[in-house]
């Protein structure tokens, strides 16, 4: 297996579920190019987002609990000193070099994490582990579909996390109304959440992420691709700080079956036409 096929096996083992742990689960991340320490805020699956390339069953029914922010600690504690030893581990050890590094400790799991009551002390949880047993210069990184970005105890969680290494990492699909009900099915409208991105990187400059697809084979058709580049410009014109857009696609399989990945090239034409609109963008096949 060349470095290339060890990579893609790499990104593809996503397991929200690490051993004994119920919240915190180590993955290597082809975007943080490194380790990311995931929290799973959303065991349950609860969102507030159905989208259709998301690799979570929602179909199948879970118990419900809330977080215990004991545990989510104790396995922080756990994890964190010990990182470099998860490349012993069989799942891990093809990890190229490079990647062997800590870069972020992530709030994403099984649903988006802001709506999570637990998530303001959660942050402070991971903001004070980081800083007694993590590396100094790791992230934390807030994976969220921007619904809740301006939620006052969101956005506290949010402002304390600047002081922290904190780093957003904003959902952005689509440009048209339409396709962003027919590849995200929200429960808020598009403008709103753009609102919330925008409000979000006023405060602070944010990295949106962008998933394109191939919905029963076709690809998003040019017009829309137009009036997403149009939405991150108007992000702009509102004061919206946008560090970097992340373009990529799926890595692991779906629950539906109706998705499927587009080719580097296509990632690659979307992430020019969004630097020709004088944003910066990398792809991530």
């Amino acid at each position: 297996m060349n470095r290339d096929d060890r990579l893609r096996v790499l990104f593809a083992v996503h397991r929200r579920q690490w051993r004994q742990f119920r919240y915190v689960y180590p993955v290597i991340s082809r975007r943080a190019r490194g380790l990311s320490i995931g929290i799973n805020l959303n065991p349950d699956g609860a969102c507030n987002f159905d989208c259709v390339y998301c690799q979570v069953d929602r179909k199948s029914p879970r118990p419900v609990r809330e977080v215990d922010l004991d545990v989510l600690a104790a396995e922080l504690r756990a994890i964190l000193p010990e990182y470099r030893k998860l490349f012993e581990e069989p799942e891990f050890r093809d990890t190229p070099a490079e990647y062997r590094r800590l870069n972020d400790i992530a709030f994403s799991g099984d649903g988006e994490p802001t709506a999570s009551a637990a998530f303001p002390e959660a942050v402070r949880i991971a903001a004070a582990a980081k800083s007694e047993f993590g590396s100094p210069e790791a992230k934390i990184v807030i994976i969220t579909n921007a619904c809740f970005l301006t939620r006052p105890k969101v956005a506290e969680a949010l402002a304390f996390l600047d002081q922290h290494n904190g780093q957003i990492w904003a959902k952005l699909d689509a440009g048209t109304e339409a396709y962003f009900k027919r590849v995200n099915r929200p429960s808020h409208s598009l403008q709103h959440v753009l609102d919330n991105i925008a409000a979000a990187s006023r405060t602070r400059p944010i990295i949106i992420q962008s998933l394109f697809i191939k919905l029963d084979g076709n690809p998003p058709p040019p017009e829309e691709l137009d009036a997403y580049v149009e939405r991150l410009r108007w992000l702009g014109d509102q004061g919206g700080r946008i560090e970097l857009v992340q373009v990529y696609t799926i890595a692991r399989r779906p629950a539906e079956r109706c998705v499927s990945a587009l080719s580097p090239m296509e990632l690659e034409a979307i992430a020019i036409r969004v630097r020709q609109a004088g944003i910066p963008a990398e792809f991530f096949a």
